[in-house]
């Protein structure tokens, strides 16, 4: 009887062990894949955890949008998105999208030239106090197009969500494996902010085709870090909402 109640309570260190050092490992992660960058910081309305629109619906009406209105984006409507693109959901920095081995190697950034309460600039995401940090200043729309072949989506957008990535971050465990997971994890955030965007009476497209120098220059990246998506985010013109 003792040797079971012995091997009983060395199974439960085992467990408890385990999910303490998942616990753990994640928010080393985390703290690894967010590092302070930028001058003013803007925090962010908490980002809402329920909404009026079922899974389903918003999976019905995501579609592509390219068109926008001249209506402005909400520092509300743009907090959301974020979340949903790489926000943290519970205690040990794990997050809205999977990552493998919680190495998190995306980076969000925000091209903005009209949101709400929002100066015009670049600025990142950072999800471990979820606010933004502001790296570049004026609007930058324009430029970023132009890096974009021309696209007047991301002209028109009053924003765009840029979705990149340091695949070092994930590489360094994986090899080069580690790049298809990095490029399935660009996927799964993209997803989301569609989805996001659907539930809450948004537009969104996808954008893959662009100039990799000129994106990286113009969003002040970092040495290793490469542009995956550009995603323009706005309110759609009313001649596709009926």
């Amino acid at each position: 009887m003792r040797w079971e109640v012995v091997a009983g309570v060395a199974v439960l260190a085992v467990i408890v062990g385990g999910v303490l050092f998942m616990a753990l490992s994640g928010e080393r992660q985390d703290s690894m894949a967010v590092q302070p960058r930028g001058g003013e910081l803007v925090s962010l309305p908490p980002p809402a955890r329920a909404g009026e629109v079922s899974f389903e619906v918003a999976l019905d009406s995501r579609q592509s949008v390219r068109m926008f209105s001249p209506d402005p984006l909400t520092l509300t409507e743009l907090s959301q998105l974020l979340w949903a693109a790489q926000g943290l959901t519970r205690p040990g920095g794990f997050r809205t999208t999977p990552s493998a081995g919680a190495l998190y190697p995306l980076e969000i950034r925000v091209v903005a030239g009209n949101v709400e309460g929002l100066m015009p600039g670049v600025y990142q995401y950072h999800p471990s106090g979820h606010h933004l940090a502001l790296i570049g200043k004026g609007d930058l729309r324009e430029d970023l197009s132009g890096a974009g072949l021309g696209q007047s989506a991301i002209r028109d957008a009053p924003a765009t969500l840029v979705i990149s990535a340091v695949p070092s971050r994930t590489t360094g465990k994986y090899g080069g494996r580690g790049v298809r997971y990095v490029h399935m994890e660009a996927g799964h955030a993209s997803q989301n902010i569609y989805l996001q965007a659907a539930s809450r009476g948004l537009g969104t497209v996808a954008i893959g085709a662009f100039h990799d120098d000129q994106v990286h220059e113009i969003l002040l990246m970092d040495a290793g870090e490469e542009p995956l998506y550009l995603m323009p985010v706005g309110h759609p013109p009313l001649v596709l909402l009926v």
